[in-house]
């Protein structure tokens, strides 16, 4: 180009001046317009993008990771922010935007509790995708004989979780934790599903009777209402074993995995997230969330606290 600039320059010269004068003063004109243009440009990139603060409501077992991926989508967006992450059971979850409480994202550890919130309009089913799965674990506190004897080699079983030899801490009906493990526990016959059912088959909820009446597990179950409480239980020693969740065991201190629990004999445990029908920012949430499944940084993330991508 330089060259050719030149010879145009040189045969206009030779051949008219009058054009070359005119040809240096729109030159002229074009290089005064193009600062300007340059400037319009800079003064639009330089405009602050709209900020935008997520309010997220996530399963309790979400509560140690998922700040540590909000933290680095704001590092990397920084016109998003978040509000106060709630860690809920997913019943509970349900029941606070129910309540009239406010949240752009639902997570929850459950199908069956994800789709009660689509229902009742809580939550968008068009935004919902499988976004984490999880293993159910047989937990013993660190330190106790069972963890000395089978945490090397995991291979404490079902069977013997559910055999009334040792007291059991698991989740209530509003735990989805719990839940799955009762579907486990129905196979063996160690729990009495309130629909009749077994295994996956059934959603693992006692209702208003005592699922544990007339089995092994009579007398022995100590029930709480949030996963996290169940490994505290276990980890205290007031309770010999729980079942908790693989990312419970990363994100509470104290806990040993002696046994994993059969995966045919509950329902795959996933976590579904949607964007709730309320949400002012529906396009951040929906960006959020595709963020949370698809980048690097944020897999590293639940990687490291015991969850797998569905």
């Amino acid at each position: 180009m330089k060259k050719l600039r030149v010879m145009l320059a040189t045969g206009c010269a030779v051949a008219m001046v009058g054009s070359f004068a005119l040809f240096g003063c729109s030159s002229n004109e074009a290089a005064e317009e193009q600062p300007a243009s340059n400037q319009a440009a800079e003064q639009t990139a330089a405009e602050p993008t709209e900020q935008v603060e997520l309010q997220v409501f996530a399963a309790n077992s979400l509560k140690k990771a998922m700040p540590e991926a909000m933290a680095l989508y704001t590092e990397a967006h920084p016109e998003v922010t978040f509000a106060d992450a709630q860690y809920l059971s997913s019943g509970d979850l349900n029941a606070e935007l129910e309540g009239g409480a406010y949240a752009d994202i639902l997570i929850s550890a459950s199908k069956a509790k994800m789709q009660d919130a689509i229902d009742a309009d809580l939550a968008d089913g068009d935004t919902m995708s499988t976004m984490f799965m999880n293993d159910l674990v047989i937990v013993a506190a660190e330190g106790s004989e069972l963890a000395e004897q089978y945490g090397a080699d995991q291979n404490f079983t079902l069977e013997q979780a559910g055999s009334g030899d040792y007291t059991v801490a698991i989740g209530d009906d509003s735990v989805p934790a719990g839940n799955y493990a009762n579907q486990a526990l129905s196979t063996i016959g160690s729990f009495n599903a309130a629909d009749g059912k077994t295994g996956a088959d059934t959603n693992g909820k006692a209702g208003d009777a005592d699922g544990y009446a007339d089995t092994p597990l009579a007398g022995k179950v100590n029930l709480q209402a949030k996963v996290g409480d169940v490994a505290a239980q276990v980890s205290s020693g007031s309770v010999d074993l729980g079942f908790v969740y693989t990312s419970d065991v990363y994100s509470n201190d104290g806990l040993v995995v002696i046994g994993v629990v059969p995966a045919d004999t509950h329902k795959d445990i996933v976590y579904p997230g949607a964007v709730t029908t309320q949400s002012e920012h529906v396009d951040a949430a929906k960006a959020f969330m595709e963020w949370c499944a698809t980048d690097p940084a944020a897999i590293a993330v639940w990687q490291e606290w015991g969850f797998a991508l569905a």
